[in-house]
């Protein structure tokens, strides 16, 4: 649909809304913080796209262990950059956002945790995940043991058809028994 970055039209503002899990309030704050993380150059530019490294730069998203991973998976970027548009910006606050279904934010937690894009969660993806969850410095980091029970543990508890790995339905199974993730997958401008 694309909309230039400096306006925002009634039409795609209604459109938006349509298409997203977000109010027009919402929308229009988005648009705002999107705005602002544009050089003054590219604000008349349609399609712009913000690059990752000032995205991060969110307090929304500064602390997120997660945060390079999230710009990769919301972003249509053709160099797979992380870059972001106003409609990718738009569907990862979607997806984050307190309206969105379980279905919705587990399926986005997946693709998230699924560091190597393969549709699956295999030992690398759960020992990213866990490294990202516990913190990368040593005194935090588990030892090479601690991190295999760990992995055992999770694929004993998610991988229902025991291949080794923790497909979407799995993990949208084990989500499902999670009361707290809906609540707790969210990030609010």
């Amino acid at each position: 649909m694309g909309t230039t970055a400096s306006q925002l039209s009634k039409e795609s503002l209604s459109e938006y809304q349509e298409l997203t899990f977000l109010t027009k309030q919402e929308i229009l704050l988005a648009h705002k913080r999107f705005t602002e993380l544009l050089e003054k150059h590219e604000k008349e530019q349609i399609d712009a796209r913000v690059p990752k490294g000032r995205i991060i730069t969110l307090p929304e998203l500064k602390s997120n262990p997660f945060k390079e991973r999230i710009c990769q998976v919301f972003s249509t970027s053709e160099q797979k950059d992380g870059s972001l548009t106003f409609e990718d910006f738009l569907d990862l606050l979607s997806a984050f956002s307190d309206s969105a279904t379980l279905e919705i934010k587990s399926h986005y937690a997946f693709r998230i945790f699924d560091f190597d894009d393969d549709g699956t969660l295999d030992c690398a993806d759960l020992e990213k995940l866990v490294n990202c969850l516990t913190g990368e410095t040593n005194d935090a980091k588990l030892s090479s043991t601690e991190m295999k029970q760990l992995i055992s543990n999770i694929l004993e508890e998610s991988d229902i058809d025991k291949d080794g790995t923790v497909n979407l339905s799995e993990f949208q199974h084990v989500i499902s028994r999670s009361p707290d993730f809906v609540s707790s997958f969210k990030i609010v401008l």
